[in-house]
This record gives structure tokens, C-alpha cells and sequence, in this order.
């Protein structure tokens, strides 16, 4: 197994690494074994065109029936001759 050696730590990150650690009773060397396993190991989710995230995240709600107005033609377009 490689081991490798992470300098200029924040204090914050290290004390917020420490409890994470100890809230899941793994010492501070396998926590981060889990989160770098964790993060490089999980398939990233297919990303969806907005349109498609939108439909997805309304259609539990069911949808709306609308009148759509009927149409009056087009106007002329001005003729510059």
C-alpha cells in the first residue's frame, strides 16, 4: 500500500477531520481512507439538461391543463421600397 503525506493543513479542517472521526469511531488515518474512497469511487451522476431537470423535478405534482388562445395572423411587415 502507498502512503502519502498531506502538509499546510488548516487547524480547522484538522479538528473538524478529528471529530467526523470520532462521531464514526475511526481513527483520523481511516477517515480519511473512507472520504478519499468515497469521493474518487462514486460514479458521478449523468448530468441532465435544465429542461429535463425542471420536468423531473415537477412531474410528481402533476400537471396543468392551459387554454392556449388561438392564434390572430400576422401583421404585414413594412415595406421600405
Amino acid at each position: 500500500m502507498a502512503s502519502i503525506t498531506v502538509r499546510n493543513l488548516e487547524e480547522g479542517l484538522k479538528r473538524r477531520l478529528r471529530v467526523r472521526a470520532a462521531e464514526n469511531g475511526r481513527s483520523m488515518e481511516e477517515e480519511v481512507r473512507v472520504i478519499l474512497r468515497t469521493a474518487l469511487y462514486c460514479q458521478p451522476q449523468a448530468q441532465q439538461d435544465l429542461a429535463a431537470a425542471i420536468r423531473a423535478r415537477f412531474a410528481p405534482l402533476s400537471g396543468v391543463e392551459l387554454d392556449i388562445p388561438p392564434r390572430s395572423p400576422m401583421r404585414q411587415t413594412p415595406r421600405f421600397d
